[in-house]
């Protein structure tokens, strides 16, 4: 529960750093704006389409009769278009990304800068960066469709179809989600995309917090277009966490502080030096002169230790 509470957390430190931050909003609806255009295009067209879809993939009803041909179609166009919503939302993030990526790695390595200092860089130009992120967000779609052809089949069954099966649904786009948003701050630190699942895998349930909320308030139209400045700014905030890399700076810090013995290089402290820089003064030794003539030694004698 601790890690599913720190997920949301992670979701609302971002929207809270972007408001705070009001320029990197006004930039970041841009590209959330033009990829909505294009994603309510489509989903018009497939809700005008989704009955003759239906009706061409079973012929085998044709001939049922009523209620029976109704119920089962409209069954499976109902559920046609929530397996087109599923994709929508999954790869919104993906193609919003894209469209932007320039602005959302800005605004990645911003976070960075106000709460650590320094901002990792990948060192590679945009057409690289580009072909990556579209190369990795297509197999992360291949993975998210065949969730979504395991997830359909299942929606067959009686009672478990209608309800459990959707909430795992949730739970798979949550994921993924998160994946597309963690990206944008992994790839500037050159983690390729077997080793973020491993990473967010490792950590699921902070993953789902931050998911999972994120994908049922991307289902109200505009509302991800505004979330999208914020939900990466969050996704960074988590990628911290995931990396431990505020508890590294903390330790760092810690180890410069004022109750640091020596220098911070390690060598051995040296002797302070006597007054306005010159060495202290010396006493001299004894073995370096003649013993002092005496009753015992009527003349000088040479020490045979001075050399």
């Amino acid at each position: 529960m601790r890690d599913l509470a720190g997920g949301f957390g992670h979701l609302l430190a971002g929207q809270r750093w972007v408001f705070r931050n009001g320029r990197w909003l006004g930039f970041g609806l841009l590209p959330g704006l033009l990829a909505l255009v294009l994603y309510a295009g489509a989903l018009i067209g497939l809700g005008y389409g989704a009955d003759d879809l239906t009706a061409w993939a079973t012929p085998f009803a044709d001939d049922w009769s009523a209620p029976w041909l109704g119920l089962l179609r409209g069954f499976l166009t109902a559920l046609v278009f929530c397996l087109g919503l599923f994709v929508a939302v999954i790869t919104f993030t993906a193609v919003t990304l894209l469209i932007g990526q320039p602005f959302y790695e800005s605004l990645s390595e911003q976070v960075d800068r106000s709460v650590g200092g320094e901002a990792p860089e990948s060192g590679l130009s945009l057409a690289r960066e580009l072909w990556i992120s579209a190369r990795d967000s297509v197999k992360v779609l291949v993975r998210v469709l065949l969730y979504g052809i395991l997830l359909f089949a299942l929606g067959f069954i009686p009672v478990v179809g209608q309800t459990v099966i959707p909430a795992i649904g949730f739970c798979v786009s949550g994921f993924f989600l998160t994946e597309e948003l963690t990206a944008v701050a992994l790839q500037r630190r050159e983690v390729e995309l077997k080793d973020r699942l491993a990473l967010l895998r490792g950590r699921r349930a902070m993953v789902l917090g931050f998911g999972v909320p994120l994908v049922l308030a991307f289902l109200v139209p505009l509302v991800a277009v505004f979330l999208m400045p914020g939900a990466v700014a969050g996704a960074t905030l988590m990628v911290r966490e995931l990396r431990g890399e505020d508890e590294e700076r903390a330790g760092g810090d810690g180890a410069d502080g004022d109750g640091a013995e020596g220098p911070a290089d390690g060598t051995a402290r040296q002797e302070r030096p006597g007054h306005h820089g010159h060495p202290a003064p010396q006493q001299p030794s004894p073995y370096t002169g003649p013993y002092a003539a005496g009753p015992r030694y009527p003349a000088p004698q040479q020490n045979p230790y001075a050399q």
